[in-house]
């Protein structure tokens, strides 16, 4: 895939996720760029997961390789490969773990300011 191709949108519907296997893809949300995914990394899991809307964006930041899989396809992947179902979670686990790290640090960054993050 080509440079500056458009994988999928935050707020639209997942239908697939993404084995990025060469290249460099950009994960943004909210237009703030996230994480720049390497070889290896796994795209739109999390809307297969639990079947919901994309919660990034991600655009090809360099000629990128990937394997494309449907919902089906990974539903047999978790079914008869626990390995995978747990690579997976560990990666949802660790994406949730520096997102707790990035909200940790900018309440940090009110308070130092002198400021309270509001109540949700």
């Amino acid at each position: 895939m080509p440079t500056g191709l458009v994988l999928f949108r935050e707020g639209e519907p997942g239908t697939n996720m993404y084995v990025l296997m060469e290249g460099l893809a950009e994960v943004s949300f909210g237009g703030e760029v996230l994480e720049i995914a390497r070889p290896g990394a796994l795209l739109g899991e999390m809307a297969l997961v639990n079947s919901s809307i994309r919660s990034a964006t991600v655009i090809t930041r360099a000629d990128c390789r990937l394997i494309s899989i449907d919902i089906a396809q990974f539903d047999m992947l978790v079914r008869e490969s626990p390995e995978f179902a747990r690579h997976v979670m560990t990666v949802m686990a660790e994406r949730l773990r520096h997102m707790n790290e990035r909200l940790k640090e900018a309440i940090g960054e009110l308070s130092v300011r002198g400021r309270r993050p509001r109540a949700v």
